[in-house]
């Protein structure tokens, strides 16, 4: 082996990346820095043998393991390398002291040109209250016509760079041959051709596209404010009810054609949410929610990290979510049957026919006639006979249909108006319940159904009886409740008395939970807080404290 290759070997070792420290050298290492903090240690010195501050962060202080692998302390690696920077010329060669222009070549007294003033004149200012608020305070109005000047001198220039050009093109015959060239070619196209282009560059300056300004001499493109033929967003809808403008951010979220009937899609502008929820804007909000479930499930997908991640994942769980739909379909088909059914042609087809109205845009989108008309019965509906307003079964009173114009309750009847509402209003019998009863009693009882009537007549007398003990018992309980009201009424009037003794104290002297009552209040207690219960509205709430 080389010594060349045993030194770049070595010089390999050296640039490796230094071990890690121990724990315990780690911890003497912050001692000993501590100790330096506070001064009872001496400071680091670098190889110049100047100290190193012990207050600097170790951000600063630290030498890269690429600069320096030996680790030494220093701050060299901060200061400015002298073998990268660049020799410049000192100041002095070009510019004197206290000159501000570079000096010219030959003198000003030697070429009788471009002579300056000794000193230099400053701008006279007026710094009055106008002067101080005025743009234009200072300016030079000479200094406008010397930039005139100098473009009409440029603009010379140009005009005669073109004449130099024109005579040279002519003295060498290239205008001749592009001219018999042209003349090969129809006379109609070599006109309109030249009348184009004679337009173009005739109005190339003037022609300002919707929204922008041309500048055919500089080629840029100025944006304007907005495009003139615009309609305002608040100029739309003149109805102070409709969509909100917001003034500052020039927003109008809703449409303002809402309450006009208008389609919003046949219309020039629908709001600002109508842009915001059409396009990709929906999907990219579902793909949203996918990832933040995604994400609580425990899968590392973010929707602005690694897009296309997400988007492959949304797109294997839409089809592994249709393929379970499919089998869960198909395995309950299998169990239950039914599967005729759902191959059933629609309704329209069946019976050719159909009453659902439908009105289509002259685009295809459907305006009206989304939503199912309502199924008409077979049979007549809305007949009015024999002077009804009312259909039969429009009233229904005891378990009987009638007609409401008239209250009656029999079918095909004529109709009586107010005057039959009120006869059926005093007799509430209707003529159905006296056949019944006749059919009822033209019937022979059997003797089981008379020893039933027997039966019950016994426990009628019972109940009499019983009824009347009763009575004597309900004498004697309504006596306690006048005692006990009686009782309840005095009460009430002494507590009445100690709220209004209590409302007159000072409520730092009340004594404290002094309103207050865990007991729940008896019936006729209740009752006597109703009757002395003083209401507001009374005529007579003046009388009863007298």
């Amino acid at each position: 082996m080389s010594k060349e290759e045993v030194k770049v070997s070595e010089g390999i070792v050296d640039l490796e990346e230094p071990k890690k420290m121990t724990r315990e050298d780690w911890r003497k290492k912050k001692e000993l820095e501590e100790q330096r903090k506070l001064g009872n240690a001496p400071a680091e010195v670098d190889e110049e043998g100047k100290d190193i501050n012990p207050h600097i962060p170790q951000y600063i202080s630290s030498v890269p393991w690429y600069i320096d692998p030996s680790k030494r302390p220093t701050l060299k690696h901060q200061r400015p390398q002298e073998e990268k920077e660049k020799q410049f010329a000192p100041i002095g060669d070009w510019y004197k002291r206290g000159v501000q222009e570079r000096p010219r070549k030959v003198g000003a007294k030697f070429s009788g040109t471009g002579m300056a003033p000794d000193e230099h004149q400053q701008i006279q200012l007026s710094m009055d209250y106008d002067g101080k608020r005025d743009r234009w305070n200072g300016y030079d109005p000479e200094e406008h016509t010397r930039i005139v000047e100098e473009y009409a001198k440029v603009d010379l220039a140009k005009r005669t760079l073109k004449a130099q050009k024109l005579q040279e093109e002519l003295a060498s015959g290239k205008l001749m041959d592009q001219a018999n060239s042209k003349k090969h070619l129809g006379d109609d196209a070599i006109q309109e051709h030249s009348s184009e282009d004679e337009d173009d560059d005739k109005y190339v300056d003037d022609f300002d596209m919707p929204g922008q300004n041309f500048d055919s001499k500089r080629r840029i493109t100025v944006r304007n404010l907005r495009i003139r033929e615009d309609i305002a967003k608040y100029l739309r809808n003149l109805d102070p009810n409709s969509a909100y403008y917001d003034p500052k951010t020039r927003a109008m979220r809703e449409n303002p054609y809402a309450n006009t009937g208008k389609n919003p899609e046949e219309v020039g502008y629908a709001g600002d949410n109508f842009v915001r929820y059409s396009g990709d804007t929906i999907s990219m909000a579902q793909t949203q929610l996918f990832a933040w479930e995604a994400y609580e499930k425990g899968s590392e997908v973010h929707l602005q990290a690694d897009p296309t991640k997400l988007e492959l994942l949304h797109q294997s769980y839409k089809v592994k979510k249709d393929d379970f739909k499919e089998k869960q379909k198909e395995s309950i088909l299998e169990k239950y049957g039914g599967q005729e059914h759902l191959d059933a042609p629609p309704r329209e087809l069946l019976l050719a026919q159909t009453e659902e109205y439908v009105e289509y845009s002259r685009h295809g989108a459907v305006l009206k006639g989304q939503e199912k008309a309502v199924a008409c019965s077979k049979y007549e509906e809305d007949v009015l006979i024999n002077n009804h307003t009312c259909i039969w079964g429009s009233y229904w009173k005891d378990g009987y249909w009638g007609y409401k114009c008239c209250h009656s309750m029999v079918k095909q009847s004529y109709c009586t108006g107010e005057a039959g509402k009120k006869v059926v209003s005093n007799s509430c019998i209707p003529f159905e319940d006296d056949v019944e009863e006749a059919e009822t009693s033209e019937e022979p009882k059997t003797l089981l159904q008379m020893h039933q009537e027997k039966m019950k007549d016994k426990k009628k007398k019972k109940k009499s009886k019983k009824h009347r003990d009763s009575d004597s018992s309900d004498e004697d309980d309504e006596a306690k409740k006048k005692e006990k009201l009686k009782k309840a009424l005095s009460a009430e009037e002494q507590r009445l008395k100690q709220v209004a003794e209590m409302m007159q104290l000072d409520e730092r002297k009340r004594a404290y939970n002094s309103l207050k009552e865990v007991r729940e209040p008896t019936e006729e207690e209740m009752e006597a807080f109703r009757m002395k219960r003083c209401r507001p509205d009374d005529p007579m709430a003046s009388f009863l404290g007298q």
